[in-house]
C-alpha cells in the first residue's frame, strides 16, 4: 500500500523490567481495513494493544500515528487523534447508567451538538442500548454490556478501533451476533484492529492477520490465506 498507515510499529521492542515482551515487531493498520492479531497466552497481544494506545512505551523502535512518531505522546493525545479501545471484559462503570457510560466516551470532546448526534447514531446501531439508558450498566447482560462498550468507544469518533478479546465472556449464542456487529461497524468505514482468541471467527471477517508467538510475528498474511495455513490451523484452530 502507498497510503500512510493510521497506526504502525517499526521494529518495536518492549520490556517489563528485565522481561522482553515484544521483539522487533513490525505491523501497520491502514484506513478502513480490519486486521486481527492472534496468538496464545503470554504471546504479547495485550502488550501490543497497550503500546499502540500509549499505555506502554517501547524500549526501542517507533510507534507512528498518521506517520508521526508518538512514542512520547500520552494516551489522551492518541484518543484525540482517532485511536480508542474496547477493552477486555468491557470495563464499564457498573454503578453508572448506560447513558453516563456512553457520555464518558466523549469526555475529550466539547462539541455538544456532535455528541448528541453521535448518541443518536449509537441508539440506531444498538436499539437495545436505547431501551436501557437509565439502567445501571452492571445490571446488563454480557451481550448488552459489549454493545455499551463499543458505543462508548465510538463516542470518541475514532478512526481506528482497537478491540481486546471482544468475544470473551459472551455466551456462545451471542458470539456470532457480536462479530456481526463488528463487521457492520467495519463496513461503515471504520478501521479495526482486533485481538481475539477465536481465530476462526476473527479471520472470517478480517482483511489481514498477524500471529504472535513469544513476542515475535511468525505469520503475516491475508485472512483468507491464514485460514488455509496448515501451521495456523494446527496451532490455533485445533485441527491436525
Amino acid at each position: 500500500m502507498t497510503e500512510t498507515a493510521l497506526l504502525e510499529f517499526r521494529s518495536v521492542n518492549t520490556h517489563y523490567g528485565a522481561v522482553h515482551i515484544l521483539k522487533d515487531v513490525d505491523l501497520a493498520i491502514y484506513p478502513g481495513e480490519m486486521v486481527c492479531l492472534l496468538g496464545g497466552n503470554a504471546s504479547g497481544k495485550s502488550t501490543t494493544l497497550k503500546t499502540l494506545l500509549g499505555m506502554v512505551t517501547p524500549t526501542s523502535g517507533e510507534v507512528l500515528l498518521d506517520g508521526e512518531v508518538v512514542n512520547d505522546k500520552p494516551t489522551s493525545y492518541r484518543v484525540i487523534n482517532g485511536v480508542t479501545m474496547v477493552p477486555e471484559n468491557r470495563r464499564l462503570f457498573k454503578r453508572l447508567t448506560v447513558k453516563e457510560n456512553l457520555e464518558l466516551g466523549a469526555y475529550l470532546r466539547d462539541d455538544s451538538e456532535g455528541i448528541e448526534e453521535d448518541l443518536e447514531n449509537i441508539y440506531e446501531l444498538f436499539p437495545r442500548v436505547k431501551e436501557r439508558l437509565s439502567q445501571k450498566a452492571g445490571t446488563l447482560s454480557g451481550g448488552e454490556q459489549q454493545m455499551v462498550a463499543i458505543g462508548r468507544a465510538l463516542m470518541s469518533r475514532p478512526r481506528v478501533l482497537l478491540m481486546d478479546e471482544p468475544s470473551m465472556g459472551l455466551a456462545p449464542a451471542l458470539v456470532q451476533q457480536n462479530f456481526e456487529l463488528i463487521q457492520q461497524i467495519h463496513e461503515e468505514g471504520m478501521a479495526i484492529f482486533m485481538v481475539e482468541q477465536n481465530a476462526n471467527m476473527a479471520l472470517s471477517i478480517a482483511d489481514r492477520g498477524w500471529v504472535l508467538q513469544t513476542g515475535r510475528v511468525v505469520l503475516d498474511d491475508t485472512a483468507e490465506a491464514l485460514l488455509s495455513n496448515p501451521e495456523l490451523r494446527s496451532s490455533y484452530l485445533g485441527e491436525n
